[in-house]
């Protein structure tokens, strides 16, 4: 059903404590982020929430460990959420892996993993409108590289339901009333949504750490095969387990469509508006607070440039992306700036909207006036050498501007795993 498929958002009180980096010689972080994302917006439709719903999120883990908490979000809630039961459980199913397959969940969870979540030791919490909770640590060896179940019963009417737009994979489904969640069973979730609802993040124990990805629609993966888990940082999460460096965590919070500068639709946003609000204005949950976070790599720009109103003085972006540096640093954060792709053939494409693309990429490209602690130069790696304006075919989706499977690995490919 559409209504159950369409949100936006709104800003947010975020109640999560930030860990530290790791650094050599210290011990690691209490929690590391085994999977994220970044809520968009509010479901147009669900106004007075959805009563009764047991909602199966389906969601990839990048790490593991022996035990996992839950982070919910009623982020661009307009009205507290009861969240009247909560479980978590390992599908029975892998999802799209590291070796290439592709084992898609249908709901069914692996018998004898299911656990119920807490909070402060109580079965439900509600979650006031714009904020978000964390549960319980939760007894549960989550593997790495394989499919997690969340799963919330909401049995009240509330305001607005916060999600996000671009899962990239099927998650599931029950109209209620009854509370299904502790159901193993595929049967027990007859309808599919192809978004995430309320759950935020999904934490693990111990581990070295969190490497967060601050992007728009091409770290979104918007583009990338569905169900197969091919986003630019899902290979990111590949090569550093395949490498000697620290299995990091990585998180992605990529929102398709996002803004440096501004947020999304302004100066008429809603809640509703799925491009979300601008980097600079999500940093804070999406990056800062997130498990572990130690380093993160910025992948922003491009919206600024292309969508209307365009942004055509490189300095304002560029101011952008320093203040997004800035206030990683202050969390005692590494940052690593990315390059913006090539983008000519996409619709609104200019010659004088590229120069705009080429002077953030030259700031980048120099350390971002010492800023920036690496650089992964995803244009260099993608871009045609018979024209660097242009995605190499071999790269391009179709659309000129969002990379294809073999895209994605390209850029992972060029992230300096040692300076994370």
């Amino acid at each position: 059903m559409r209504r159950f498929s369409k949100v936006l958002a709104a800003s947010v009180l975020l109640l999560g404590a930030v860990a530290a980096p790791a650094d050599a010689g210290r011990a690691g972080p209490a929690w590391t982020t085994a999977w994220a994302t970044a809520p968009a917006a509010a479901v147009a439709g669900a106004e007075q929430g959805y009563a009764g719903y047991t909602i199966r999120n389906v969601v990839h883990t990048t790490t593991g460990g022996t035990t996992v908490r839950i982070h919910l979000s009623n982020r661009f809630g307009t009205q507290p959420v009861l969240m009247g039961h909560v479980t978590v459980a390992i599908s029975a199913h892998a999802g799209g892996r590291r070796d290439g397959t592709i084992d898609r969940s249908d709901g069914a969870a692996r018998p004898g993993s299911m656990r119920d979540v807490l909070f402060h030791g109580r079965a439900s919490i509600t979650v006031p409108a714009r904020a978000e909770v964390i549960s319980d640590p939760v007894r549960l060896r989550v593997p790495a590289d394989h499919d997690l179940l969340v799963s919330t019963w909401t049995p009240q009417p509330s305001g607005t339901v916060t999600y996000h737009p671009a899962a990239m994979q099927d998650s599931f489904f029950s109209r209620g009333p009854d509370d299904r969640a502790r159901h193993e069973a595929a049967t027990s979730f007859p309808e599919t949504t192809r978004v995430w609802h309320y759950v935020s993040g999904v934490d693990v124990s111990g581990g070295p750490g969190t490497v967060v990805a601050l992007g728009d629609s091409i770290t979104d993966g918007v583009t990338s095969t569905w169900g197969a888990n091919r986003r630019w940082t899902d290979y990111l999460a590949a090569r550093l387990a395949a490498s000697p460096a620290p299995d990091y965590g990585v998180a992605n919070s990529g929102i398709s469509g996002n803004r440096v500068l501004l947020d999304s639709n302004a100066p008429n946003y809603t809640i509703y508006d799925t491009f979300g609000v601008s980097a600079l204005s999500r940093l804070p949950w999406d990056v800062l607070e997130r498990a572990g976070a130690r380093t993160v790599i910025v992948f922003e720009g491009i919206n600024d440039i292309q969508q209307t109103p365009h942004q055509t003085d490189p300095q304002q972006i560029i101011a952008g992306l320093a203040q997004i540096s800035a206030q990683a640093k202050a969390r005692g954060l590494r940052v690593v700036g990315a390059t913006i792709m090539a983008w000519k053939g996409w619709r609104s494409w200019t010659p004088e909207l590229e120069q705009v693309r080429v002077a953030v990429n030259e700031w980048i490209r120099a350390g971002g006036d010492g800023s920036l602690d690496a650089v992964a130069d995803f244009d260099a790696a993608t871009r045609d050498p018979a024209d660097p304006q242009r995605l190499l075919p071999a790269y391009d989706s179709g659309d000129h501007l969002h990379p294809n499977d073999a895209g994605d690995a390209a850029m992972a490919a060029v992230v300096p795993l040692p300076k994370l």
